[in-house]
């Protein structure tokens, strides 16, 4: 089933989300301080492209909650604004309301992506 509903996101809006962690990834590394946060972007890049059967796990120390409140001010607020908007659209039907939820997850993680684990549900 997970199969099917990667499939069906990307087509259907996970293409989008994810090119805009890409794109967020791109602009991070372009110095070399913004290095570690253009990496963290292309793993959840990833996630984005393909997020059923994934589950995100918060956790981390004090150097985590520095970079997300570098993060929220520079890159996160226009990530979460896309994923809300896109999971509103996308609740608006009760074919789209899985799909709306998996973007209401990448709200949360749009804001706080320092600290968060990716592991495969089994």
């Amino acid at each position: 089933m997970s199969c099917l509903g990667n499939l069906l996101w990307f087509l259907f809006g996970g293409f989008w989300q994810g090119l805009s962690w890409l794109v967020a990834g791109v602009f991070w590394c372009i110095t070399i301080i913004g290095i570690p946060i253009g990496r963290q972007c292309f793993k959840l890049a990833s996630l984005t492209f393909f997020p059923f059967g994934k589950e995100v796990r918060y956790g981390g120390g004090a150097l985590s909650i520095i970079a997300n409140i570098f993060w929220v001010i520079l890159s996160g607020i226009p990530l979460a604004l896309a994923a809300l908007v896109n999971g509103v659209l996308l609740c608006c039907t009760i074919i789209g309301i899985p799909f709306g939820l998996q973007c209401f997850k990448f709200v949360k993680l749009a804001m706080f992506p320092f600290g968060a684990t990716v592991e495969t549900k089994v």
